[in-house]
């Protein structure tokens, strides 16, 4: 039986603090300090949420009643929780072994991650050293260009740009995910195909937007070596659940790294999947990465939830869109190196969560996945923060800053860490009408002070538009510093919350039926696209349309 949503029996405390805003919230030192909680080189701070101790205290009864730590152990032990797709959801065994902390996972499985590291850290060492002919690659290697699109995409892009500071010397890294030609196209004008590594990441190589990008690069490649295949083949990896398909394709059997059923694309960075990162920033630091991760994972299996990072950022999400009906978040790294991030938390919350029906087909009781978006500060600042300062909506935010930055311009980073601060406290806190007003009175503002002249009216009407409401939430999450071992736990932290809110929700977040019906409409399309009326008639009228129109100024 599911766990039952019980959102009424929060509304009370909801309605109680309705009637309270965050400035006095704030002044409760002892809930700031049982809502701030470390872990390692994590701070996570929600003392900003719109929660008391005793909505914290109602959250937390309410979990422990769900039997959080019995799904949270299956998980662990591979019992097949993606009940659609009869599989386990085995990610965290993917880093148990590097940090050499006991894991319940089948020993076969943990086997097979093994063996598959030792592969990658092979591989690695051999293109560090300038061995790479020794395994049947290209005998000197610049550029590594990974293929993927979703899972196979997101997390290796997100963390090789956030750890660049890791780098090592004379491998650069790109991404080519989108079925438009133009990225492809500039990336072969920037490349020598001779010292170009692509690996083409697809659990099962028929992913269309990856098999045309691959197709162009080794057609590309191909043209340097007057199309010996058995040149061009040195150029490619895979990383696939489908091993015959792609060397079908063209990639040598030893050439091709595993994909498990056991891992889903979006929780897949730990695996080969991550094998452009590991190339990106050596074996050392994807080590490192792993051992973050696994902290975590041994924390969310070992914390009351008191104190459980992942468990209390759920809870605030569940608070968040099902009590008070939020229906997004803005996500806001004050960090240019975590650029990437929001985009990667979009697949992993809204593909992991947005779903309508229980494992049981019944309809979900309750809100699910709010729309996660948002951008880097302080470029934020200048752009929607206006909305989020003064709008209709009330949008909570997660604000995300590094304490030392992995460069030496200690003015620039002090500004950009005041200006994380400032906002976080300015939305909390806001600006009264009877504040703006004596700014007026005191020609405490230039714009206020020169309507002195015009009279209360428009003094009036001036500090109407210099109100800030408040009262709008926040979450600060601070890192010591940018590295392997935080940017591995920081995601394992988002993981988990996922987990988490599947478990509230009664739906199973780690299968993706969603993005299949696009997909195959597309297939259904494409020859459409430059067919017959007859081929096109077993579209709607709209669709019609518009390929009508394409055909048309195609010819024209």
């Amino acid at each position: 039986m599911l766990f039952e949503r019980r959102v009424p029996l929060f509304a009370d405390h909801a309605q109680r603090l309705a009637q309270t805003s965050l400035r006095e919230l704030l002044n409760d030192i002892p809930r700031g300090e049982r809502l701030r909680q470390r872990w390692g080189p994590i701070l996570l701070d929600l003392s900003r949420q719109k929660l008391d101790n005793q909505a914290l205290d109602a959250l937390g009864a309410h979990v422990e009643a769900s039997g959080w730590q019995q799904a949270r152990d299956a998980m662990f032990a591979g019992a097949s929780i993606n009940t659609s797709e009869n599989r386990a959801v085995l990610h965290t065994a993917l880093r148990a072994s590097v940090a050499q902390l006991p894991s319940p996972a089948p020993r076969e499985a943990l086997q097979e991650i093994e063996q598959t590291l030792q592969r990658i850290d092979k591989l690695v060492q051999a293109i560090g050293q300038g061995e790479a002919a020794s395994l049947g690659l290209p005998a000197t290697i610049t550029d590594v260009v990974n293929i993927g699109i979703g899972g196979s995409d997101l997390g290796p892009r997100l963390a090789v740009r956030a750890l660049a500071p890791f780098h090592v010397p004379h491998i650069r890294s790109h991404f080519l995910t989108n079925v438009d030609g133009q990225s492809a196209h500039d990336l072969m004008r920037q490349l020598d195909p001779r010292r170009t590594l692509v690996i083409v990441v697809s659990k099962t190589f028929t992913t269309q937007e990856t098999l045309l990008n691959g197709n162009v690069l080794r057609d590309w490649i191909a043209r340097a070596y007057d199309g010996d295949e058995r040149l061009v083949a040195r150029h490619f990896l895979a990383v696939s659940a489908s091993p015959a398909a792609a060397q079908a394709w063209g990639v040598p059997a030893a050439h091709i790294y595993p994909m498990w059923d056991f891992v889903g694309g979006r929780f897949s960075l730990w695996s080969a999947v991550g094998l452009s990162l590991a190339l990106a920033i050596g074996m050392e630091h994807f080590r490192a990465l792993l051992t973050g991760a696994a902290g975590v994972d041994d924390h969310f299996r070992t914390a009351p939830w008191q104190r459980n990072l992942p468990v209390l950022l759920s809870l605030v999400e569940y608070w968040n869109r099902d009590v008070q009906r939020h229906t997004s978040r803005a996500v806001v790294p004050y960090a240019d190196l975590l650029g990437d991030l929001t985009s990667y938390l979009q697949q992993l919350e809204m593909e992991s969560l947005g779903k309508q029906v229980t494992p049981q087909g019944d309809a979900v009781s309750g809100p699910t996945a709010p729309v996660v978006w948002g951008s880097v500060g302080t470029n934020a600042q200048h752009a929607y923060f206006q909305a989020l300062h003064q709008g209709t909506d009330v949008v909570p935010l997660e604000f995300i800053g590094v304490v030392k930055p992995a460069h030496p311009l200690r003015a620039n980073h002090d500004a950009l860490l005041s200006n994380l601060l400032a906002q976080a406290a300015a939305l909390a806190l806001g600006k009264t009408f009877a504040e703006a007003l004596a700014e007026a009175k005191d020609g405490g503002a230039e714009a206020l002070a020169e309507a002195k002249e015009g009279g209360d009216a428009t003094r009036r009407a001036l500090a109407a538009q210099r109100t800030f409401p408040g009262d709008r939430p926040s979450t600060v999450i601070l890192l010591d510093a940018l590295t392997p071992e935080s940017l591995g736990a920081l995601i394992a932290l988002y993981e988990h919350k996922v987990f988490m809110l599947g478990h509230l929700w009664g739906i199973n977040a780690f299968d993706q039926w969603g993005v299949e019906l696009g997909k195959g409409i597309a297939r259904q399309i494409l020859p459409a696209l430059d067919g017959t009326a007859e081929q096109r008639a077993g579209f709607d009228s709209a669709t019609r349309a518009l390929i009508e129109a394409i055909q048309e100024r195609r010819e024209g």
